[in-house]
């Protein structure tokens, strides 16, 4: 039997480009278990950060699970949802305009961990009133600070 995660995820830079954190609230229904994670870059932008907390949060998993992940950046769910990222792909990881994708590396990671569990892509109004959405704003800020 797959295990079921929840998982929350934030990014943020101040100012962007400039100190940037990411984190992860990650919640295992069936053990009614939750678990926090978080980190920083000196130097980044708010999308590196909130591609970086997703994949740290699946890193974070031990084995294949089905993975809700819930985040307030339309860029990162976009990419899986509108299908995106297989597009970039397709063409060479350029972008409708014929420009270079960024942040192709981040999204290659992302790739590989999707191959691995399977996620579900969600989307929540950030700085609202979801609680896990406003802990992982809360850990992007401490981890900011903590540069």
């Amino acid at each position: 039997m797959t295990s079921h995660v929840i998982i929350y995820t934030d990014g943020g830079a101040s100012p962007n480009p400039g100190r940037g954190g990411w984190a992860a609230v990650l919640y295992s229904p069936s053990h009614d278990a939750t678990r926090e994670i978080y980190g920083s870059e000196p130097e980044t932008t708010n999308n590196r950060m909130e591609l970086t907390a997703a994949i740290k949060a699946l890193e974070a998993l031990k084995r294949p699970c089905e993975v809700d992940l819930h985040t307030d950046s339309s860029y990162l769910q976009n990419a899986f949802v509108k299908r995106w990222l297989s597009n970039w792909k397709r063409k060479n990881w350029k972008t409708s305009t014929g420009s270079d994708v960024l942040n192709r590396d981040l999204w290659e990671r992302l790739l590989e961990l999707t191959k691995i569990h399977k996620v579900s892509w969600h989307w929540v109004k950030g700085h609202a009133d979801d609680e896990r959405n406003n802990r992982c704003d809360e850990l992007v800020r401490i981890a900011r600070d903590e540069i």
